[in-house]
């Protein structure tokens, strides 16, 4: 290859770099766990400074450690001495074995604390009543239940602002994730199980959640919109679902089970009560009304 081949592919490859350097900030546009809205995302984003932090206590001294050994024992330096016979030293082995120990020891305790702090089912600590929301994950998409208020969404979560929100979540087939990045925690979510997680946003706003499993062709498009609104504007969605018509019933249950990506958001103003117990207890099968019409146990 020519020296101006060389030259050709070289500017190729820098101007690769430039790009990819550049795309940088605008990446980090889209880490929404790092600009969080809610209690539970906020801690979680000051564990993820603290660590960190506390890494950077073992990665600074070894990059300019790195960097000053490479200078110093260069070949053009004379000074540099070379010891074939030096074997042992007590103190740069304290060293080397103290920094790591303590970055593991405070790593350890920031994990153990925040493990218990931040347990997806435990409470939020608030004096408004939690909202419970039921979550099942179909193939490919998200559907919500919201028990009390007997209204049904579809790929739309709406929530009130400021009302801790209790969401139960069961898969309808192949384990998912149910991940809110902004608000805070994922779980899972499986067939034939019910797992809780507890999340608040604490701003108004819009809000990405998607699933953070691979579960088939249609995983990448299986996102939906959070909208976190004001309680009076959270009650006119209320109202205008259940005029809106629309019943979630085991017909319509078992036609949302086909599956299907890219699926527009709806309502249903009407569930049939018992729906998502009955989900629970027959996993992967669209529940008969005689299922429906049994006592929870």
């Amino acid at each position: 290859m020519s020296r101006v081949s060389h030259v050709r592919t070289a500017g190729r490859g820098l101007q690769s770099c430039a790009v990819l350097v550049a795309a940088l900030p605008l990446s980090a546009c889209q880490m929404d766990v790092l600009d969080p809205h809610g209690p539970i995302g906020a801690q979680e984003r000051l564990i993820l400074i603290d660590s960190t932090v506390i890494m950077l206590a073992i990665i600074i001294p070894v990059i300019i450690a790195t960097l000053a050994f490479a200078w110093w024992f260069r070949e053009g330096n004379p000074r540099a001495t070379r010891l074939p016979h030096w074997s042992y030293s007590g103190r740069i082995e304290f060293v080397v074995w103290a920094i790591p120990a303590l970055v593991i020891l405070f790593l350890g305790a920031i994990a153990w604390v925040s493990s218990h702090d931040l347990d997806p089912p435990k409470p939020l600590d608030s004096q408004v009543q939690p909202l419970d929301i039921d979550v099942v994950a179909l193939d490919w998409k998200w559907l919500f239940i919201y028990p009390e208020q007997g209204v049904a969404s579809v790929n739309h979560l709406v929530v009130p602002v400021g009302t801790p929100l209790r969401f139960h979540t069961t898969s309808a087939g192949p384990m998912n994730v149910f991940f809110i990045p902004q608000l805070g925690s994922q779980i899972y979510s499986m067939a034939g199980m019910e797992t809780r997680v507890n999340l608040m946003a604490d701003d108004p706003g819009t809000y990405r959640g998607l699933s953070a499993n691979f579960s088939g062709e249609g995983f990448s498009d299986m996102q939906f919109r959070v909208d976190a609104l004001p309680r009076e504007r959270y009650e006119d969605w209320l109202d205008r679902t259940r005029t809106g018509g629309g019943v979630l019933d085991a017909n319509a249950y078992a036609a949302l089970m086909r599956p299907s990506a890219q699926e527009p958001a709806r309502t249903f103003g009407t569930v049939t009560s018992g729906l998502f117990d009955a989900i629970l207890m027959h996993p992967g099968t669209a529940p008969t009304q005689a299922q429906l019409e049994q006592p929870s146990p």
